[in-house]
């Protein structure tokens, strides 16, 4: 099979358990849905680290599990892979994640209304103003996604160094990781960093959600891009025979 075909495949399939994963634990264990019982904050961020750590030691060998446009720019900005081989990643990405939320979407539909509670309650959705779970600005949303962002693509752009982690180790930290900046995101933007989940989740809310997406895409793409220009600054020096390699977990 064609390398950039399975590069795509892969990344859908990482990203689809990330949002089903991250996103799921948020709508089905936060919500209405089991008598006032929540998974809280904690939870859902370990859902989404958990997710990417098990997806990481599944395909992290064939695509480096990106899973996120946000660490795909961060390595073509670090110089990790090249700008020209990005897009399975990115078609990937966002094809993946939709297909995770669809599938929530799926379970849902059909079930004492399920479906259009979800939408009410935002559908695991990122958000700012009114639409933020503590009611931050766009200002405060912006900050934070664009730090958020930096820190997790700077673990991912570390523990996929060979000078890094113990090999094998990467995927703990980068999941981790993930589960670090969530927990710190969650009340102010529902915690993106990852454009991909951000739209997967806006298509099925279906209404405020798409009109706010688009800080969703911009503030995580400014964070990567911070981290990999920080990554040139502090990193090791590399040559032209590790470019293409660095983006698989250590």
């Amino acid at each position: 099979m064609n390398n950039d075909v399975r590069i795509g495949i892969t990344e859908a399939l990482g990203t689809g358990v990330l949002v089903f994963g991250g996103a799921g634990t948020a709508i089905f264990a936060t919500g209405g849905f089991n008598d006032g019982l929540s998974v809280g904050i904690l939870g859902v961020s370990l859902a989404f680290g958990l997710s990417l750590l098990c997806m990481a030691y599944l395909i992290g060998h064939i695509s480096g599990c990106h899973i996120n446009p946000a660490v795909t720019i961060g390595m073509i900005t670090a110089g990790k892979i090249s700008a020209a081989k990005s897009a399975p990643y990115f078609i990937g990405q966002f094809v993946g994640g939709i297909i995770g939320a669809g599938l929530i979407a799926l379970i849902l539909v059909g079930t004492n209304d399920y479906f259009s509670q979800a939408q009410a309650a935002g559908f695991a959705s990122n958000g700012y103003g009114v639409h933020s779970p503590a009611g931050f600005d766009l200002f405060s949303v912006a900050v934070l996604e664009v730090i958020a962002t930096a820190v997790f693509v700077l673990i991912v752009l570390g523990t996929t160094n060979e000078h890094g982690v113990p090999r094998g180790f990467g995927p703990i930290a980068a999941g981790i990781g993930l589960t670090l900046v969530h927990m710190v995101s969650i009340p102010v933007s529902n915690a993106s960093v990852n454009p991909a989940r951000s739209l997967a989740t806006a298509v099925f809310q279906g209404d405020w959600a798409l009109g706010q997406v688009w800080a969703f895409f911009l503030f995580p793409a400014i964070g990567a891009v911070l981290a990999g220009a920080v990554w040139l600054v502090i990193g090791p020096q590399r040559t032209s025979h590790d470019e293409g390699t660095e983006s698989q977990p250590a």
